[in-house]
């Protein structure tokens, strides 16, 4: 074995562990609160989504390039192999529409009162449901190309003309199918990636425009530094930054592995890493900005009939 390939295997291996680790401790999280009689909020369910996203990708994803990298994929089939990578695209194109979701609902819940998306607010929760539902048969319909071009590199059919994917290939195209199948894949992503942006810019606006306000008074009010409505935004900026840094490498990749006829072993395995990058961060600094992780605990355990605490993001 290369040391190159035991090294990107490494890598690959922990970010599944770990990640896998942070996402079943986020909806452990989220479980607990909703069994303990914890009122959760709308966003909550977005949260919930975005975690069951970030699973199938690093559970199909991550131990499957780590099992390749480590040359543990001989037993790989055509149905297998499809399956894999449709798992992590349906996973991987989930996990960006949820996380536009949760930035463009945020983004209406702060809005001043008096704003033109006033009227949205009782309403977007109704329209959460739906849309989660939505946007998971978009992706399981846009997906399904994999189930059609990918084959194991074991098979033995006689196809000559072929791209290979690490343990996988796919039946070469010529480029402007290949150009059409790469605007298939990132069309519904450029889209959220540009709407995350709007809502960002909504967020950091509304929360410099309130503190501008608030900056003579003493006492906090509803968006000050302080308040669960700040936390949670600020949280949701950082996801949101953090997820358009990670996946804008992440698609630049991708449609380079589209496009090109014979990937190298830089690209195929820097694509696996950075799948793999915001499906292991973001669960944590999810949890690392909500402070009920500790406090809903401890209150629970000294009783658990307690009040109801006011939990934030």
């Amino acid at each position: 074995m290369a040391t190159r390939d035991l090294a990107i295997g490494m890598v690959l291996l922990l970010h599944t562990a770990v990640g896998g680790l942070g996402n079943f401790s986020l909806l452990y999280h989220y479980l607990f609160l909703y069994f303990t009689g914890y009122r959760l909020k709308p966003t909550d369910l977005i949260v919930n989504n975005l975690t069951v996203a970030n699973i199938s990708v690093l559970f199909s994803s991550g131990v499957s390039h780590t099992m390749s990298s480590f040359g543990w994929y001989h037993h790989l089939s055509d149905f297998g192999c499809r399956l894999i990578y449709y798992v992590r695209g349906v996973g991987r194109g989930v996990s960006i529409g949820t996380t536009c979701l949760l930035s463009v609902i945020q983004a209406i819940t702060i809005s001043p009162s008096n704003s033109r998306w006033a009227e949205l607010k009782h309403k977007a929760p109704k329209y959460i449901v739906p849309l989660i539902f939505l946007y998971w048969i978009l992706q399981l319909l846009v997906n399904v190309v994999f189930l059609i071009f990918l084959s194991s590199n074991l098979s033995h059919k006689n196809i000559t003309n072929t791209k290979r994917f690490g343990y996988c290939s796919s039946v070469r195209h010529d480029e402007t199918m290949d150009s059409l199948y790469a605007a298939l894949l990132t069309s519904p992503d450029f889209l959220c990636f540009v709407l995350m942006l709007w809502a960002s810019g909504s967020m950091v606006f509304i929360l410099y425009r309130h503190k501008q306000r608030v900056q003579h008074m003493h006492r906090t009010h509803l968006f000050s530094q302080s308040s669960p409505e700040s936390r949670a935004t600020k949280t949701i900026l950082l996801l949101v930054s953090t997820f358009v840094f990670l996946n804008t490498l992440s698609s630049i990749f991708h449609i380079a592995l589209s496009i090109l006829n014979n990937p190298n072993w830089f690209i195929l395995n820097t694509t696996s890493v950075l799948s793999l990058s915001f499906p292991t961060v973001s669960p944590f600094l999810i949890l690392s900005r909500d402070s009920t992780v500790s406090r809903v605990s401890f209150a629970w355990l000294r009783n658990v009939k307690s009040p109801s605490i006011m939990r934030i993001m």
